[in-house]
């Protein structure tokens, strides 16, 4: 079998991934590479697949919980962060940081994106779980995605009607062989006075519901026409500890990191929630995060 430190420069043995993820929760990854453009992405793709290496694409580390004992393969680190804005569309490649994508909207005078102000994490990302806040979505915004199939090696356009996009659900979370490259969003005319308002607004709303302290943002989905949190409050359990992670006492749908919590310990917060909630509402609460590695 080839050696993947032979075919893939600049890889890295080793390498904690805690400080990569919103969480700051997780061991080491055994192979880590920073793919700084499409190129390299391609390159890490194929080399992985040669060498016969699992492999996982990190964008900007929220809605993941990495295992205590890391991930026995290559991860490849999401770096391409070019972006233009086309009048009223905004190209950006899928590790663009969502929050920038906001600012810079706002600042030429669009509107559209108020809503992802304060959320962590890339483009490709939000994309990728079709993030929300505030009654609206990424499938509200995105015009098109521009795709690399990796079992055809082909790179493709695919139109806002192809990407299934669902709640906090897309073809990207069902189908772990289309990767996004970068995204094209079509944004309104705006007022940047009437947006920096609702930003504000927004972030006063965040700041009053969710922690400063480390997270991995929303644990659940919301069930139907139900708030997870509020569920999971009604169960009594905000602010239950187990060592150093907690269910954020304010919002119930929040684990935080109190300081060198294991992911073990998440994972026993988020089975006591999905137990009680089934056992008080009769409702299976489903994870919005994702996992990787060995649990």
């Amino acid at each position: 079998m080839k050696d993947i430190l032979k075919e893939l420069s600049g890889v890295q043995k080793n390498v904690s991934l805690a400080p990569y993820t919103t969480f700051k929760i997780g061991g080491k990854a055994k192979y880590f590479y920073e793919a700084k453009s499409k190129e390299d992405l391609v390159k890490a793709i194929k080399a992985a697949k040669e060498t016969g290496l699992p492999f996982f694409i990190l964008g900007g580390g929220s809605n993941i919980l990495v295992s205590d004992k890391g991930f026995n393969g290559l991860v490849i680190k999401i770096q391409n962060t070019k972006y233009e804005i086309q009048d009223m569309r905004v190209v950006a490649d899928a590790g663009v940081l969502l929050n920038k994508l906001v600012d810079e909207s706002v600042r030429v005078g669009l509107t559209g994106l108020e809503w992802a102000t304060g959320i962590p994490g890339t483009v490709g990302g939000a994309v990728r779980g079709n993030a929300g806040a505030f009654g609206v979505s990424m499938a509200d915004t995105v015009k098109s995605v521009e795709v690399f199939n990796i079992n055809s090696g082909s790179m493709n356009q695919w139109s806002n009607g192809s990407v299934e996009f669902g709640y906090r659900d897309s073809i990207f979370k069902r189908d772990k062989d289309l990767i996004i490259f970068s995204v094209v969003l079509e944004l309104k005319k705006g007022n940047k006075e009437i947006s920096k308002r609702v930003i504000k607004r927004h972030l006063a709303y965040r700041k009053k519901r969710q922690s400063l302290l480390s997270s991995a943002g929303s644990v659940f989905e919301n069930p139907f026409d139900k708030s997870a949190g509020y569920l999971i409050e009604q169960c009594g359990l905000n602010g239950k500890k187990i060592n150093k992670a907690m269910i954020y006492k304010e919002h119930g749908n929040f684990i935080v990191n109190l300081g060198n919590a294991k992911a073990k310990d998440v994972i026993k917060l988020i089975n006591l929630c999905k137990k009680k909630v089934r056992e008080k509402f009769r409702i299976e609460l489903k994870e919005e995060i994702e996992y990787l590695g060995e649990f």
